[in-house]
């Protein structure tokens, strides 16, 4: 099936893929050939495509994901897991961190939860908060 991930910055893949494994923010879910149409938000984690060759990893922060006759993510921001640095990450968790001290209500509990998992695909790709 056709996968394509696409961040404000640029397009990061465009290619035929088995399966893509997705962050959901209900759930981690895998896309395969014949899903079921579904959207779903994105939560920070890792997402990975599936090809005949081998997998590819992309770090993503956040965004959605359309299933249909293939797979299109709108990520907030992504990247290749080999080039989320440290100094990346640490941004990244910065900006999540700023977002939850300043969350108020009903966000706050949002905002913590996305800090959490920020600095849970941290500890999977072996970055540190």
């Amino acid at each position: 099936m056709q996968f394509e991930l696409v961040s404000p910055e640029r397009k990061l893949a465009s290619e035929e893929v088995d399966a893509v494994r997705i962050p959901g923010a209900d759930g981690d879910l895998t896309a395969m050939a014949d899903h079921a149409p579904t959207i779903t938000s994105l939560r920070p984690g890792i997402l990975t495509i599936e090809m005949s060759g081998g997998e590819r990893n992309f770090a993503v922060t956040g965004g959605f994901a359309e299933i249909g006759a293939g797979v299109t993510v709108l990520a907030e921001r992504a990247l290749p897991v080999a080039d989320v640095t440290q100094e990346v990450f640490s941004g990244w968790v910065a900006e999540a961190r700023k977002a939850s001290d300043e969350a108020v209500d009903d966000v706050a509990d949002a905002a913590a939860k996305l800090l959490a998992d920020m600095v849970a695909m941290g500890d999977t790709i072996g970055l540190s908060a």
